[in-house]
């Protein structure tokens, strides 16, 4: 996976022909709701595989970069706010210079206590098969209904099923955004490891453990759209700042998901050095002045952290930059 080339003439030829002939981009989601055989896709399928973000002679500096979002209820926007700017988030990370070699993989979450289809993860790839992989997600849009989903599962299939060359090889963590506006819940559940991911764990694992684990692999940030049904509650908000502390990024406008996605990532890449040449650079590659804006809000806390940490070091180690 991930050899081929992404073409923004092709993915644009695409959604002309989509919005000519008023066609879905999400053709198996529609597939199921017409059959009303719900399952997950074969392809989206995480049950007893690995995936894997490898680097070839197209892409020899690969960078993972994972996408899971929550489906449930109000959640149901993102996705296709996803697909629509996809183009223009491949074009940042590439002619910016923030990644040469970006592959994504996108996966959906609900929850395992009661949802038909709660996990979906997607290979990662390098071209339009990344939006073949977004046509292939079931948008449930179920959920509890007790403000928890189970998000920590897919974090269980991140930390401990995925193989990825840029860290593997060379040292250098991936990327894993999740988006949801609901909370995990306190434990990954052995028996949802074994039904949805074929895996035999060792019992139930606390969510703060597998964070941890995925920390360790990946620049986890977990984005919460503050617009939706949960997303200003404060009690959603404070357990993912136990979790993840300034990786929390409230965004005051879900259409601006891709925006701060890939802002995030010019950060932690190095490739701008603050949030006003950023916006710059989202402007350029096609996004609105007023989305740019608003990716930047959603990391302010985030770059603040970054700097309270730099003089914490540079006051501790002699020598030390206040760059981190």
């Amino acid at each position: 996976m991930g050899h081929s080339y992404w073409s923004d003439a092709a993915y644009q030829s695409r959604q002309n022909h989509r919005r000519a002939t008023h066609q879905t981009a999400f053709t198996y989601d529609q597939q199921v709701r017409t059959t009303g055989v719900i399952e997950v896709h074969p392809a989206m399928d995480p049950y007893s595989v690995t995936r894997e973000s490898r680097d070839s002679l197209e892409h020899p500096a690969s960078v993972a970069i994972a996408v899971i979002f929550d489906i449930t209820g109000s959640m149901g926007p993102v996705p296709r706010v996803l697909q629509t700017k996809l183009g223009a988030l491949l074009r940042l990370l590439t002619e910016q210079g923030y990644v040469a070699d970006p592959q994504l993989l996108f996966g959906a979450v609900g929850d395992a206590y009661c949802d038909a289809v709660p996990l979906q993860i997607g290979q990662w790839e390098s071209g339009l098969e990344m939006d073949d992989d977004l046509g292939k997600l079931y948008l449930e849009g179920g959920g509890g209904g007790q403000v928890y989903e189970t998000y920590e599962l897919a974090l269980y299939f991140m930390a401990r099923h995925t193989a990825t060359d840029c860290y593997e090889r060379r040292g250098h963590k991936g990327y894993l955004f999740t988006i949801g506006d609901e909370k995990p819940y306190d434990v990954v559940r052995r028996q949802h490891i074994r039904e949805h991911i074929g895996a035999a764990a060792e019992g139930d694992i606390s969510i703060r453990r597998i964070v941890a684990e995925v920390q360790a692999r990946y620049e986890y940030f977990h984005i919460i759209p503050t617009n939706t049904a949960h997303g200003r509650s404060a009690d959603v908000q404070a357990r993912w700042k136990q979790l993840l502390g300034e990786r929390v990024l409230l965004l005051n406008d879900e259409a601006a998901v891709c925006e701060t996605i890939a802002l995030a990532i010019g950060l932690c890449e190095g490739a701008v050095a603050d949030l006003g040449s950023a916006t710059g650079d989202l402007v350029h590659a096609g996004y609105t002045t007023s989305a740019a804006m608003t990716a930047a809000n959603a990391l302010t806390h985030y770059i603040g952290g970054r700097r309270a940490l730099g003089r914490m070091i540079a006051g501790l180690l002699p020598g030390s930059s206040d760059r981190i």
